[in-house]
Parts: structure tokens; C-alpha cells; sequence
């Protein structure tokens, strides 16, 4: 297997990550090994390369799903769509982001890739279900308006794109961003979820809750 890609997840649950764009960003292909449904989280770049990943895996793909539209989560968006004729979905508040696009790419000399067209919004609290695993959206507003995080909570696992990483946060300097209210939902959205909850980040390795509460620099419990 490429070094860009690895495999993970719990005894129901295979989560097959790939590092996608020059960002090094994770996009998570999330399948339930019994009925062998899966969804595809942040598919940010390379479409060929994830359409051929999830044909090899053999899964039935039900949907895409963003945590949020900044480029390197959603840049693969409309060729996975066209390749499996699924929907796409992500939080309203997301359409500021999507609607620049092209100045997204510009801003970082990118590709122009197809402008994403979202199938259908999700808001705090919508469930879907990856067999008969469930998960729960929570809004966690700060890196992006409308981000959300996507937790299986039988399963204690959370795939929280560019809120929160291994030791850092979400960046707070673009546009629609706000480090406060990052905070807060690091603090009183994601750190209640549980310390053994694994996260699954945007970009970096995973970690826990509880690692991150005991020693994360910025949100952690010894920071003011």
C-alpha cells in the first residue's frame, strides 16, 4: 500500500485515509464491514486516485460528505459524484466558501476544479448511518462558518477536519473565520464527546480527546 494512504478504524468500522492534494490533506473513506456501505469524507484532490481507491476497497458508496469547503477538502467533489452518482452534503453556512472557488485556487495557484454543488445542507444534530453504524453532525464554527465534525459515538470515533489536530488547531485567518468561537467548540463541543474518542483530522496524524485536553498548547487544561 502507498505510503499516502493506510487503513484504521474499529472492529465494525474500516476507515481507509488518503493524503490528497498538496496540502496533505486526509480525505477518509469510512466503510461498515458487514453491509459494505461506505461515505467518503473531504474528498479535496486527486479524483482518480480516490474513485480508483474506492473501487478496489469494493465498497457501495452512499454519499459525500465535507467538514467543511475550503479548496483541499472539497477540490474532487464533482468527479466522485459524476463517477458514482451520489450526493454531496455539508453545512448551508459552507456555500460562502464554495461560491469562491475560483479565488481559492487563485489565492494558492491551484487548478480551477469543477465549482462543488451541494445536494443537500446539513445542520447541528443530523444523523446518517454507514450500515448500522450511526453518526451525529455537530457544528463547530470557527477555522469555517458552517464546519462540522461527523461523530460515531458507540464507535468513540471523530473525524473533525481542521478544528482541532495532534498538539495544534484550525488556522483563524481567513475569511468567515473566528478564533473564539474555535475555541469554544474545541471546548465545549469536541471535549465532551470523551477522552477515549479518536480523532480523525484534516491533516496530521489522529489523536484523542483526552491527549489533546492534557496537553495541547492552545485548548488544553493548563492553558488559561
Amino acid at each position: 500500500m502507498r505510503n499516502d494512504e493506510c487503513e484504521g478504524g474499529t472492529a465494525r468500522v474500516k476507515i481507509r485515509t488518503f493524503v490528497v492534494s498538496p496540502f496533505q490533506t486526509h480525505c477518509y473513506l469510512v466503510s461498515d464491514e458487514a453491509t459494505g456501505e461506505a461515505v467518503l469524507i473531504d474528498p479535496g484532490d486527486d479524483a482518480d486516485r480516490l474513485i480508483a481507491g474506492v473501487r478496489k476497497a469494493g465498497v457501495t458508496l452512499k454519499a459525500l460528505y465535507a467538514t467543511h469547503a475550503h479548496i483541499d477538502h472539497v477540490g474532487a467533489v464533482e468527479a466522485v459524484k459524476k463517477a458514482f452518482g451520489v450526493p454531496f452534503l455539508l453545512h448551508r453556512a459552507e456555500q460562502f466558501w464554495i461560491d469562491r472557488i475560483e479565488a481559492q485556487a487563485g489565492t494558492f495557484g491551484l487548478p480551477v476544479p469543477s465549482r462543488p454543488v451541494p445536494d443537500g445542507f446539513l445542520a447541528d444534530g443530523d444523523r446518517f448511518t454507514v450500515g448500522p453504524v450511526a453518526f451525529e453532525t455537530l457544528h463547530v464554527p470557527g477555522h469555517a462558518p458552517g464546519h462540522v465534525a461527523f461523530v460515531a459515538r458507540k464507535e468513540k470515533a471523530a473525524f473533525v477536519g481542521d478544528v482541532l489536530f495532534a498538539g495544534s488547531i484550525g488556522r483563524t485567518d481567513f475569511l468567515g473565520c473566528d478564533h473564539r468561537r474555535l475555541i469554544v467548540s474545541i471546548r465545549e463541543r469536541l471535549f465532551p464527546l470523551g477522552d477515549d474518542v479518536t480523532c480523525y483530522c484534516g491533516h496530521g496524524p489522529e489523536t484523542t480527546i483526552g491527549e489533546e485536553r492534557a496537553s495541547n498548547p492552545f485548548v488544553g487544561e493548563d492553558v488559561g
